[in-house]
């Protein structure tokens, strides 16, 4: 019984280490991956980088997008792709 006093300490900061640390990444990621896969033509998004643009064209095969900006079609990994705006500007206003 006291070999598991000494180690019960270390356990209590590898659940917590988990909890607060590994499992918010984990569901993060997951989060991230379902709205790379269901992005669509037409989307207006903003990438992590801060640009503005629309999406024209997915490609699967390399997991890719070509955006429409202003300054002409970039071709961009899905993964840098911040946040779909349609969504947030056509949802309500919070008050």
């Amino acid at each position: 019984m006291e070999g598991l006093g000494q180690f019960l300490p270390m356990i209590l900061i590898f659940v917590v280490a988990y909890l607060f640390m590994i499992r918010p990444q984990m569901k993060r990621q997951k989060d991230e991956k379902k709205f790379a896969s269901e992005l669509k033509r037409g989307d207006r998004i903003i990438t992590k980088s801060g640009l503005h643009g629309k999406i024209l064209e997915l490609n699967d095969s390399d997991f890719s997008c070509v955006i429409e900006t202003m300054a002409g079609k970039l071709k961009f990994d899905r993964t840098a792709i911040s946040m779909e705006l349609s969504k947030k500007l056509n949802a309500p206003a919070k008050k």
